[in-house]
């Protein structure tokens, strides 16, 4: 059990940003502090080799331009506002616009472009946490808002994920994590052959621009039912609108039930590695790299178009514009506290 530090670069402000590197014996997970960014996560196969499962970048000059948000902490507001506009109290306050006339994923420079700050704790289960003061008006949110994260490798072999911020003013709150994964390895292409189970009955439709129309629509029947595991490319390019528009999935799925629970069980049949993801909230996007450029990034490994897929844990997209939607508002003096497990084992 280890928490390893080193210098991994400097921002071209002169902040110097730090690996840590996080270890069980079995998990070994690499975090930065820019970005909160999930480097690197290495779990044990069936025959006890090491594969590391989460796509990355090499070099801090590379996730200074971290398209697609490789592996890094998002915030405040995961996915996307319509219109980079929201109400809240009677005031309507307008954000970062960062994709057309609508704000993905924080804003122009969101938690995933930041420098945390960062503590580490050795132990049983290493972990560090992360923090960082965002404040009042920052890409156009509401209140002076304190977030920590803490990344922890847990004695049963998982990466738990522990989100809490508080406010001194009403504002909209929606962390997470957007790591790629790729059960088979980051550098083994394609992840359409691998296994899904999502428990989720139902999902919510996008317009041409991925945002939510509002409805929320049965699984069943559709290229949406993944309740009975089956292969993530099996309909990834079917006929189906919802898939056609995007070229593949990049949706919300309405978790079934409530507190903390399994979401998604992903399974690689080749080399038996097996991810549980746990979680409190009451959606998950998934996005099976549709839109990832092609190019050489991590370890010279050639990235592109569904060689990963990405399940991030979520308040629904767009939810201020959709009153029967979970409200990611937080309350002044509330705490926002939710957390996300990607648990390993072989099968």
């Amino acid at each position: 059990m280890s928490v390893t530090k080193s210098e991994y670069g400097k921002t071209p402000q002169g902040e110097v940003v730090y690996l840590y590197t996080l270890a069980n014996g079995a998990v070994t997970a690499e975090i930065l502090t820019y970005g909160g960014i999930l480097r690197s996560l290495r779990v044990p196969d069936k025959n006890g080799a090491e594969v590391d499962v989460v796509l990355g970048r090499d070099s801090m000059s590379d996730y200074l331009n971290n398209s697609g948000y490789l592996g890094a902490l998002i915030g405040r507001h995961a996915n996307r506002i319509e219109n980079a506009e929201f109400t809240l109290n009677g005031q309507t306050y307008r954000v970062g616009k960062n994709e057309g006339e609508n704000s993905l994923h924080g804003g122009n420079i969101g938690f995933d472009k930041k420098v945390w700050n960062a503590v580490e704790h050795d132990g049983e289960e290493p972990s560090l946490t992360l923090t960082l003061t965002s404040p009042d008006g920052e890409e156009g949110f509401p209140g002076n808002l304190d977030v920590t994260v803490t990344y922890t490798v847990t004695k049963d072999n998982a990466l738990k994920i522990h989100y809490e911020a508080v406010s001194d003013k009403d504002t909209v709150v929606n962390l997470t994590n957007h790591a790629y994964f790729n059960l088979a390895g980051h550098d083994s292409g394609e992840m359409t052959e691998q296994l899904l189970k999502l428990n989720a009955s139902f999902y919510t439709p996008n317009n041409d621009g991925c945002m939510p129309t509002g409805e929320v629509l049965s699984a069943e029947g559709t290229p949406f039912d993944f309740r009975e595991e089956k292969k993530i490319g099996k309909d990834i390019n079917s006929d189906f609108d919802q898939i056609k528009m995007f070229s593949g999935y990049d949706h919300n799925f309405v978790v079934d039930g409530t507190g903390y629970r399994c979401a998604a069980t992903v399974r690689c049949a080749e080399n038996g590695v097996t991810m549980d993801v746990y979680t409190d909230k009451p959606g998950v996007q998934l996005y099976t790299s549709n839109g990832l450029k092609e190019g050489v990034y991590k370890c010279g490994a050639r990235y592109g178009v569904h060689h990963a897929f990405c399940l991030e844990t979520q308040y629904f997209p767009n939810s201020m514009k959709h009153a029967h939607f979970p409200s990611p508002v937080l309350k002044a003096g509330d705490k926002y506290d939710f957390t996300t497990e990607y648990r390993f084992s072989v099968k």
